[in-house]
């Protein structure tokens, strides 16, 4: 079932007009049905475009997470040339939830940083859903250094639904991990582009997500904790995981209005996995635009200025 429960009106149209297809073969009814097909194609794209042009923050969230949104694999093979992958953090393992490496793109050499979750049931497993260990925290902090030191452009992409927590990971130092990648993004002299490409959760997303110009798919997310964990904690269910995701704000649109995201890449109707060749088309353009715009900045003043935009983020009153 790759439909979300708000798409099921919109798929069993989509169904009757493939029924309707597949019977058309008669002469004397094709003309008939035809004006049928177009009749219920135009009414399936107005209710395509009515439901999606009002959704709430949890269906959002759920669209983000859609079994058939394009990965970072693909997005990579997709927007960048000669994708040559690096392994491991030189420490204790390779963790494949993090795929690492230099790329082209128009030209530029780009480091590119992803977190990946996996197509199918085998690639999940082995991408451990795409919840990072430490050791994939300590190799996308091997691939910062290295781009800085050869004065490469980084370019990272977010959709994890947060660092695992098991206690394997926890003995490893997690959160050490998380804290040092933040403490190093902080301080790289080179210019970083940052991607939500669907789930953006909490501080394992934020471990490869702070820098110089923050980019979002429309209908991805970005929060400090899922609202199924919020929901759990503020009324011990979770059951209210709708009122958590509206209480937070998570979606492209509602951040957009505190003025933390930079651009809002639009998608098809329907999502990104209905096409994804259009969006992957201005995906790279965002990224390559972006990169043109700050890679003239000289390195200080770059550093300057990302400092003083995660400062300015939020308020507080003093008493």
């Amino acid at each position: 079932m790759d439909f979300l429960d708000f798409e099921k009106p919109i798929v069993e149209l989509e169904r009757r007009i493939e029924e309707l297809r597949l019977t058309n073969t008669d002469a004397d009814t094709a003309i008939e049905l035809d004006d049928e097909i177009e009749r219920l194609h135009k009414k399936c794209e107005s209710l395509t475009k009515k439901i999606f042009g009002d959704l709430t923050e949890w269906q959002i969230a759920q669209l983000a997470r859609h079994p058939l949104r394009p990965k970072s694999i693909q997005v990579i093979d997709a927007i960048s040339e000669d994708f040559q992958e690096l392994h491991g953090d030189r420490m204790y393992a390779d963790d494949s939830s993090i795929v690492s490496g230099l790329a082209k793109m128009d030209g530029q050499s780009v480091m590119i940083i992803a977190q990946e979750k996996g197509g199918n049931t085998n690639e999940k497993m082995k991408r451990n859903f795409g919840m990072p260990r430490p050791e994939g925290y300590r190799k996308a902090q091997r691939m910062m250094k290295l781009a800085e030191k050869f004065s490469i452009p980084i370019v990272t992409i977010i959709d994890t639904p947060g660092a695992f927590p098991g206690i394997g990971a926890e003995e490893r130092g997690q959160s050490e991990a998380i804290a040092r990648n933040l403490f190093t993004l902080a301080s790289l002299k080179t210019p970083i582009i940052n991607l939500v490409l669907g789930e953006g959760g909490s501080g394992g997303a934020l471990a490869i997500g702070m820098g110089d110009k923050l980019i979002m798919l429309e209908y991805s997310i970005y929060s400090v904790i899922s609202p199924e964990a919020c929901s759990s904690i503020l009324w011990r269910t979770p059951d209210e995981s709708e009122t958590a995701a509206e209480a937070m704000g998570i979606s492209s649109g509602r951040l957009n209005e505190l003025g933390l995201v930079d651009e809002i890449i639009e998608e098809p109707l329907g999502g990104f996995h209905r096409n994804p060749d259009k969006t992957f088309t201005s995906i790279r353009q965002s990224i390559i635009n972006s990169l043109q715009n700050i890679k003239s900045i000289d390195p200080e003043t770059l550093l300057a200025q990302r400092r003083a935009r995660y400062k300015a983020i939020g308020e507080f009153n003093e008493s």
